[in-house]
């Protein structure tokens, strides 16, 4: 179904041919009345199969870095009954509610941390799960040969992602200084979470063409504190993740709401840093913008409400490679989607969203369905 969007913010008007953005004018209206279209968000990190109604997860104070959260939290996956629940419905379900958390708060691209899934290739998934270049999970699970064979094998011109320094001790710290030595700080190396590197490193990375991907809400869970930002933001070197909920906030828009709180950045920087800033970094061209040709991936908002100030709520539409996927209830109707409540408001869903979560017996918190038969 090819869209024309009318009546937006600042007149723009803008159509969607093939999941592409179209400059001409025919398919469905759709009268956004005033609303502003964004380019869809992105995601630089998360685990997917970690989210639906899991808490954030700490089994001591404060944590000196990710090893001893590992450590902790390991021996329960087999004995915590919250846990086991979780593990014991099928990853494909698990990964379906991470990927709808990211959808309705305007996420329509997602750098999935973790093994590929066949379920991510799902025509019907609620967002893109990025090809990255490659990926390993970190030099204390992966050992150090096992990292730089990753980052050999990397797809030339990806990101290639890796966590790292994550943490607030000399182990912590000293990750970036071994990764350098196994040559794995090169262009498209992306570190998430980097809260023990020192300036000196910081400077190393930058140089290098590498990056960071920030998950402040995660960093201040465990271990009581964040990184100074400004500097990496300013060099075009930073990208924001908002990690799984077991140690992040409930979204990206709860984690850029908290950027705001922490750096006082404004808001204009944040809403490009969170699209075509973003896409930059990943290396991916095909999004980020709102261009003729580019993925039809596009979010509205009520007009005069910043992006860091939105919650999902507050979202009027999020179209995903030009397909409406969540839409406030007056533009759902007129759309063909399903009436849903998210957090007390009235919105709808696509149809394939409802009937899958109709069919899992996990929830996406405050969301309400409100049709009882399953859908085809």
């Amino acid at each position: 179904m090819n869209l024309h969007f009318v009546n937006a913010a600042d007149g723009m008007s803008l159509g969607t041919d093939g999941g592409r953005i179209a400059a001409g004018a025919g398919g469905r209206r759709v009268d956004l009345g005033g609303a502003r279209l964004l380019p869809g968000l992105i995601n630089a990190h998360d685990h997917l199969q970690l989210n639906a109604a899991l808490p954030r997860l700490k089994f001591r104070d404060r944590y000196r870095n990710a090893s001893e959260w590992i450590a902790d939290i390991t021996p329960r996956l087999s004995t915590d009954p919250q846990l086991l629940a979780h593990r014991a419905v099928p990853r494909a379900e698990r990964l379906f509610i991470g990927g709808l958390k990211n959808l309705l708060s305007g996420v329509t691209s997602v750098a999935h941390h973790d093994p590929h899934d066949a379920a991510l290739d799902d025509a019907g998934f609620p967002v893109d799960v990025l090809e990255l270049g490659g990926w390993s999970h970190s030099l204390a699970l992966d050992g150090e040969e096992a990292v730089r064979e990753s980052r050999q094998a990397a797809r030339p011109g990806r990101a290639w992602i890796v966590h790292a320094a994550e943490g607030i001790d000399t182990a912590a710290a000293l990750e970036f200084d071994r990764l350098e030595a196994l040559g794995c700080i090169a262009p498209r190396t992306l570190l998430v979470h980097g809260l023990g590197l020192n300036a000196a490193q910081q400077r190393r990375m930058v140089e290098a063409r590498a990056g960071l991907i920030w998950c402040p809400g995660s960093n201040l869970h465990l271990f009581g504190r964040t990184l100074d930002a400004d500097w990496l933001f300013a060099c075009g070197r930073l990208a924001l993740g908002s990690d799984s909920r077991i140690s992040g906030g409930r979204d990206l828009l709860a984690e850029l709401a908290l950027v705001r709180e922490l750096t006082g950045w404004r808001d204009e920087r944040l809403e490009s840093w969170v699209t075509e800033g973003a896409a930059r970094l990943l290396g991916l061209h095909d999004r980020g913008r709102l261009d003729v040709g580019l993925r039809a991936d596009l979010i509205a908002l009520p007009a005069g409400l910043p992006l860091a100030s939105a919650t999902r709520a507050d979202l009027r539409l999020v179209v995903l490679a030009g397909r409406p996927l969540y839409a406030d209830a007056d533009l759902g109707e007129a759309l063909g989607l399903v009436p849903v409540r998210i957090d007390g408001r009235p919105k709808a869903l696509a149809p394939h969203l409802v009937a899958a979560l109709q069919a899992t017996p996990l929830r996406e918190p405050g969301l309400e369905l409100l049709q009882e038969e399953v859908l085809a």
